[in-house]
C-alpha cells in the first residue's frame, strides 16, 4: 500500500472508531474496537476490521450490528473524509487477534513443559 493509500485507510479507521464509539448507541454492538482498514486498490471500498470481546455468537452479533448501520457510519464519514470517492464500507473480524493469541497460549504451553534432557552433555557412561 502506497503511503497516501496508507494515510486514507488510517483517517478512515480512526474516524470509523469515533463513530462506533461515540455515535452508536446500540448495546448489541457489544465492546468492539476497529483495529484496522485496507483499502482496493481504486480506493472505492474499503475493509474496516474490527475486535470484539467475547465468543463466536458475540462477534456474529457484532458483525450483523455493523453491516446494519453501515450506511449511517458512511454517512457520518462522508462529513468527515474528504476525497474524491466515498469508499465502500465492509466489516470483518480480525483474525489476526485470535491467531496471535492461539500462538501465545502455544508458546506458554511450551515454557511450563518439562525438558526431557536436562543437560545434553551429561551422558550416562555405563560403568
Amino acid at each position: 500500500m502506497q503511503h497516501r493509500d496508507r494515510r486514507v485507510a488510517d483517517a478512515i479507521r480512526d474516524i470509523v472508531a469515533e463513530i462506533v464509539l461515540t455515535k452508536l448507541s446500540d448495546p448489541a454492538i457489544g465492546f468492539v474496537t476497529i483495529t484496522r482498514c485496507s483499502l482496493s486498490r481504486d480506493l472505492r471500498n474499503a475493509t474496516v476490521y474490527f475486535s470484539v470481546i467475547g465468543d463466536e455468537a458475540q462477534r456474529q452479533r457484532s458483525l450483523s450490528h455493523l453491516e446494519h448501520a453501515r450506511k449511517f457510519i458512511r454517512h457520518l464519514l462522508g462529513q468527515r473524509l474528504k476525497t474524491k470517492f466515498l469508499p465502500e464500507l465492509h466489516f470483518k473480524f480480525d483474525e489476526v487477534l485470535l491467531q496471535e493469541r492461539r500462538i501465545g497460549e502455544l508458546l506458554d504451553q511450551l515454557e511450563k513443559e518439562p525438558t526431557q534432557d536436562a543437560d545434553p552433555h551429561e551422558k550416562d557412561t555405563g560403568s
